[in-house]
């Protein structure tokens, strides 16, 4: 009985270390986009083809590290990007495939350009314009010195 409880205990650990993957810029890169009219705003917006290995982490717990954005004064719409404020998708640095948009479980602390890791449900979004093509659930981070 004893061995059962060890190797069920095992089984579990494992399977939460492995269910929790670490992403990159470079695997979200994995994405084509063409133009497609929204009528809702009148106007042509990047709508995003995911590859396939960009679909198979679609639900799954990832990890990315990045540059932490508030783009908000409010402080409500936090965002992960590739590179720091000064060179992010908004000023022309990057695609829409740059940035992640974040969803906390609590009130981010951390600072604009703060380098952070992320962790959180990737959603992949192809057709919400008022979200990123990213968005990263239930996220915790940490900061990274």
């Amino acid at each position: 009985m004893k061995n059962k409880i060890l190797i069920l205990f095992f089984l579990l650990s494992a399977s939460i270390c492995f269910s929790q993957q670490k992403a990159t810029w470079e695997d979200l890169s994995k994405v084509e986009f063409t133009e497609k009219y929204f009528s809702k705003y009148n106007e042509y917006f990047l709508h995003p083809k995911f590859l396939p290995s960009v679909k198979e982490l679609e639900g799954k717990q990832i990890t990315i590290s990045g540059y932490f954005l508030n783009i908000d004064p409010r402080g409500k719409i936090y965002i992960l990007s590739k590179g720091p404020m000064s060179s992010c998708f908004f000023c022309g640095q990057g695609g829409p495939e740059t940035i992640v948009e974040l969803q906390f479980t609590n009130k981010a602390n951390f600072k604009t350009d703060d380098m952070v890791g992320i962790t959180g449900i990737l959603e992949l979004n192809k057709d919400d314009v008022d979200h990123f093509n990213y968005i990263l659930k239930g996220c915790k981070g940490k900061l990274i010195e």
